[in-house]
């Protein structure tokens, strides 16, 4: 393939090939392309057999002449860069991380550079092949803006053995998160499907009819006139599931403006007139705060806790100072 340009291919069918999915001849002809990638190709009219624009599933016969285009191909190279990172524990199989704010984790298009994958090239020569291309060591993602505890692994036997937890709900999550609003109920499971919004494919939406099983439990450990404290622990993993049970039950997170949640301003927690401040918190009020699972060599259940960013931190304190309510029982974090 040619650096920075599609690239042309005209293809005849041989005479071995009978009744063979489009879709996977084609994988079979292109391998340094998934599967996926190829069915996505195939999708956007990008091949035509015999001349008519065709679907993945249709079956070749021998001689079919196959016109396609294909973009170039994605630089296998990531490149390591110097990013700090909070390494809170580690060994042969394990790195545990505290990943801070505004940082995605792994590359993809458009975002080559700067990612956790990138500082963890840089860190460690040991990591494992990682849940797909551009992810070495990954086996779980944060949000950019979540912060927290997160596993990386170092060889390919602790990377299924952790994510094999991850996919069976073995592992143990808690999150803690400050929201608008005062909750009905001081603890309560949010049961509600979650799935890709019908309008506007970044965000995701409860789909009752069409989403994947989503719950998640709450606990309020504090209450604050306007907001709430929460313990969150996801008993499934969709993208953005947190956010977005928050949201469907009209308890957004703080500074979560994609799903609902308003910035927060110091002369709104003193109750004064409005003036040009700058938010307590710029960025969602999400934290991972701990991480249970199976250690893959020793086989017993580790823990790993890591405390609140000053940020929220500092958000917190503001809502003790200026909006505690003295009744509520508080549960120390």
């Amino acid at each position: 393939m040619k650096e920075n340009e599609c690239e042309h291919f005209n293809i005849k069918v041989g005479t071995s090939i009978k009744e063979r999915r489009l879709d996977k001849y084609l994988h079979g002809r292109f391998t340094d392309f998934s599967r996926v990638m190829l069915q996505k190709q195939i999708a956007a009219g990008s091949v035509k057999v015999n001349g008519k624009v065709a679907k993945s599933s249709l079956k070749l016969s021998p001689g079919d002449k196959i016109d396609m285009i294909l973009p170039e191909l994605p630089s296998e190279k990531i490149e390591a860069e110097d990013i700090p990172l909070n390494v809170i524990y580690e060994d042969k199989d394990i790195i545990i991380i505290n990943k801070q704010a505004d940082i995605i984790v792994h590359p993809a298009r458009g975002n080559r550079h700067g990612t956790l994958v990138n500082a963890l090239v840089f860190y460690s020569d040991e990591l494992s092949t990682g849940l797909g291309e551009f992810r070495p060591g990954i086996v779980h993602r944060l949000d950019r803006n979540t912060t927290g505890v997160m596993v990386v692994t170092k060889n390919d036997i602790a990377q299924w053995k952790i994510a094999k937890q991850f996919e069976n709900r073995e592992t143990k999550k808690t999150y803690l998160a400050i929201v608008h609003g005062k909750l009905d109920l001081d603890a309560d499971c949010i049961d509600a499907p979650l799935g890709v919004h019908p309008k506007m494919r970044e965000k995701y939406a409860v789909r009752p009819e069409t989403g994947k099983e989503s719950r998640t439990v709450y606990k309020v450990l504090e209450e604050f006139r306007g907001f709430s404290f929460l313990e969150l622990a996801p008993k499934t993993g969709r993208t953005h599931q947190l956010r977005v049970h928050l949201s469907h039950i009209k308890h957004p997170i703080v500074a979560d403006d994609m799903y609902g949640g308003k910035f927060v301003y110091p002369w709104q927690l003193q109750d004064k007139q409005q003036s040009i401040q700058e938010p307590l918190l710029k960025r969602v009020a999400l934290h991972a705060h701990t991480l249970e699972f199976r250690h893959p060599t020793t086989e017993k259940m580790v823990k790993f806790e890591v405390p609140l960013p000053e940020d929220i931190q500092n958000l917190l304190s503001a809502l003790r100072k200026y909006r505690s309510v003295s009744s509520v029982k508080k549960r120390k974090i």
